[in-house]
Formats: structure tokens, C-alpha cells, sequence
């Protein structure tokens, strides 16, 4: 079955400047000590408009929910503002956590996105709860958990449908539709037809993997926490690969925890800093990401300082061509077809400076 050319290159994206895959960006929206989630938010807009402005293919937002230093609670809301203040940069959820919501509700929100910003607009979809269980049973309103994750391949078919406005005659959902809907897009022959954000699955294991694999959908691995499970999970989507309506062969797209900086040391004060944020997280005690200077003069346990070492093998971090071998040689060892960076850091000023950095190293084009 042939791929649609449309939804196809919506995934695609082209390789430009020297980077031998497209380059984009994943925006946890982190809220540093010392600052507010307005500061945070105003980051956000900055670095989707540095992004846009040196050719990073998409820029998006993940679902996080009671954690202070993480203030992306809201996708859906933080796209429809960053549309508002970018032009052609690709804008999605990574992800949101499809248990979480009502298919019908993404679907709305979605196709309200895709009208304010049609033809860059990515619908990605996670079955984490992507909070600690209390959280998640209030946001569910129910206390078994296990049952919005065991039955998403029921909600995705279902919000498909609404995204695409085709329940079947008879259905008990054939009578209500997702308005906006679908929006009309206009080929360059001047052929209309209905156009909506392509749905990519996201995943930390193997089973978004396979399931993506056997819908012929894209597939985006969380790398940066995932990382033992990073390359049996590609394996699994590119055995589990069938050719459909959205694509022709495999696309894999990897989460990477990555963060350039003018000197070595630095790169490596802030990644201690996130690190810290991330031992405190793990342990029950989610706060505002800190200082370099309150890392420093944490006193880490021997148990603490084996999780930092873990986790930072996997943050690639230095000057900008330090991260740029980094990201070449993970793509290699993957054959992940895009990489999508995530930069942790307490201020956003560092953040904004590591995509400068990283965009200089690979060559991008400046606006």
C-alpha cells in the first residue's frame, strides 16, 4: 500500500545543514529555583522560535502532571501558544497520555490545533500516566489503573475515528463528531481533501513498539530514561513494521537527554543540577529544578551517587562538538531516522544556549 505523499513528508522532515538526521526538540517546559512557570513558558517561546529559526524539524511538548519543576501539565494549551508565535516549525505532543483523557476531548483539542496551525501539527500518544499513581487515579477518577493502559489499542482506534470523522453507520458514536474536524487541505493541483494531525506512538518499552509497528505508524522511543531498552524496542517496531496508509517503510524517532555548553565544566555543572532534580523526583520529593550551586553542595549517599552515574551515562553533555559526536555516534548505534533533544537545565538561559550550540555544530541554516 503507498504511503500518502502529504502525511508521509509531515513525518519525514529533510536533514539540513550537516546533521545527518533531522534534529528537533523535545520542551519539558522545567521550572529552575528561583524562577516561575511564566519564566518557564516564556522559554518555551523563545526556543521554539530559535528552533524554528535554525531548521529543527518539530518542537514538542510532553505530559507531566504534581511535579512543580515540570510545567507542562497542559500540552494541548502550550502548542496553541507557541503556534501563535511561530510560522513553519512542526508542533506535537511528546506525548500525550491518551489514558489520561477522553479520545473525543484529544480529539477536539487536536483538531482545534490543527485549524490555528494547519499542516505542522503532531498528535503524539503515550499510555503512561505520566505522574505517580495518586495523581493518576485523579486525573482517571478511578483507582484501577491497569485498565486505561490495557485497553489504549480500544482508545487510539476510537480517537482515530473522531480524528477522522468516520465511525461506520450504526456505531453509537456515528452522530457525534470532533469539531473542528478534519481540516480541508489543498493539494498544488487544487485538489481538497480532509487533512489531520498524523499520530505518532510513543514509548519506553516494547509494547507501543509493536503496536505502532503493526499499524504502520511512526514511533517515538524515550531514550532518555529508557535507554537499556532503547535498541531491542527499534528492533521490535522494525520486525513488527506494516506498510500502510501513512507509511511505506519504518520511522523511528528517539528522545535524547542532551546539553552543549561554552565550556566542558559548565555542561557538566548543570547536568549535576538536573541530576539532582531527577534523585529527588525518584524518591518522592519532586521540587523546582536547582541550582548548580545547591548540587554541589548537596551530600549525595552512596545509593544517590550510583543512580547519578547511571543516569548521566546516558546525558550526553560537553562543548557543542562533545554532544554533536555524542548524538552521531547514538544515531549510529540506533539508526534512528530523527533525534529529538531534550535539554535539562536550571536556567533557562542554558537551555536556549545548548540549541544555539548544537545548531552552530551541525551546521544549520540561521534565518
Amino acid at each position: 500500500m503507498a504511503a500518502d505523499d502529504k502525511a508521509a513528508d509531515e513525518i519525514r522532515g529533510a536533514a539540513l545543514g550537516t546533521a545527518p538526521v533531522p534534529l528537533s526538540v523535545l520542551d519539558l517546559v522545567t521550572v529552575g529555583a528561583g524562577h516561575t512557570a511564566g519564566d518557564a513558558l516564556r522559554t518555551s517561546v523563545a526556543i521554539s522560535r530559535l528552533a524554528e529559526s535554525r531548521g529543527f524539524h518539530r518542537y514538542w511538548v510532553a505530559e507531566h502532571h504534581s511535579m512543580p519543576g515540570v510545567a507542562s501539565s497542559s500540552p494541548a494549551v502550550i502548542l496553541a501558544h507557541l503556534a501563535a508565535h511561530t510560522e513553519r516549525i512542526r508542533l506535537g505532543s511528546g506525548g500525550v497520555m491518551l489514558p489520561n483523557h477522553a479520545p473525543l476531548v484529544i480529539a477536539e483539542q487536536f483538531g482545534t490545533l490543527e485549524a490555528m496551525a494547519p499542516g505542522r501539527v503532531d498528535l503524539g500518544l503515550g499510555r503512561a500516566p505520566g505522574t505517580d499513581g495518586a495523581t493518576a487515579a485523579a486525573l482517571r477518577r478511578t483507582e484501577r489503573l491497569n485498565e486505561g493502559a490495557d485497553d489504549f489499542p480500544q482508545q487510539l482506534a476510537e480517537l482515530t475515528r473522531f480524528l477522522d470523522d468516520d465511525f461506520p453507520d450504526g456505531h453509537p458514536y456515528a452522530r457525534i463528531h470532533a469539531v473542528p474536524g478534519p481540516v480541508q487541505a489543498t493539494s498544488p493541483g487544487g485538489v481538497q481533501s480532509p487533512h489531520r494531525p498524523p499520530i505518532w506512538l510513543l514509548g519506553s518499552s516494547g509494547f507501543s513498539a509493536r503496536l505502532a509497528g503493526m499499524l504502520g505508524l511512526p514511533f517515538a522511543f524515550a531514550h532518555h530514561f529508557s535507554a537499556q531498552n532503547t535498541i531491542p524496542a527499534l528492533e521490535l517496531y522494525r520486525e513488527s513494521f506494516r506498510p500502510s496508509e501513512v507509511l511505506d517503510a519504518p520511522y523511528a524517532l528517539i528522545g535524547v537527554s542532551a546539553l552543549a555548553a561554552d565550556e566542558e565544566n559548565e555542561a557538566r555543572r548543570q547536568v549535576m543540577a538536573a541530576a539532582l532534580n531527577m534523585v529527588r523526583l525518584r524518591t518522592g520529593r519532586p521540587g523546582l529544578v536547582p541550582t548548580p550551586e545547591e548540587a554541589e553542595a548537596y551530600a549525595f549517599s552512596s545509593l544517590e551517587r550510583e543512580f547519578i552515574t547511571s543516569w548521566n551515562a546516558n546525558v550526553i553533555h560537553g562543548t557543542a562538538d562533545e554532544v554533536r559526536a555524542g548524538l552521531d555516534d547514538l544515531r549510529k548505534r540506533t539508526g534512528a531516522d530523527e533525534l529529538m533533544i531534550t535539554a535539562n537545565a536550571h536556567s533557562g538561559d542554558i537551555r536556549l544556549r545548548s540549541y544555539e550550540l548544537i545548531a552552530d555544530a551541525y551546521g544549520l541554516p540561521r534565518a
